[in-house]
């Protein structure tokens, strides 16, 4: 299943035309899978990873952390706990099974709004697959 959310996200960061990471994390946090395409920013690697984590750690897009961790805001340095693994800008989406998360994905490698068209790309793909298995 992670190599078909990582396929999906891959397809949509081709359309967009940039080079992407794409991590899958389990729902521990733990990786299942990551896809580095060819020429993609190094620094992107561990930055996809941290979103997924991030995601699944918070049981929230990573985009919804954005506003409350700006300076003066209520989690004003919560990017600089859990060893500086929290990311608090978009590109991380947890995956949902019901009300469950069950994981989560990651990208990173172009603009917040590109490594969330990504990301969302990825998420489509799981919300696919898991409502046909469901049926």
């Amino acid at each position: 299943m992670a190599k078909q959310l990582i396929a999906a996200a891959e397809a949509e960061a081709e359309r967009v035309g940039v080079q992407m990471v794409i991590s899958v994390v389990d729902n521990g946090g733990n990786l299942i899978a990551v896809h580095r395409m060819d020429d993609a920013w190094l620094a992107s690697v561990e930055i996809a990873q941290n979103k997924a984590w991030t995601a699944v750690a918070l049981k929230t897009e990573t985009k919804a952390l954005e506003e409350a961790t700006v300076p003066k805001a209520e989690l004003y340095g919560l990017n600089t706990t859990n060893n500086g693994r929290i990311v608090v800008f978009g590109g991380g989406i947890p995956l949902k099974k019901g009300d469950k998360v069950i994981g989560a994905i990651g990208v990173s490698g172009s603009s917040v709004d590109d490594d969330i068209k990504v990301a969302q790309a990825g998420a489509h793909a799981f919300e696919g697959l898991v409502a046909s298995h469901n049926t």
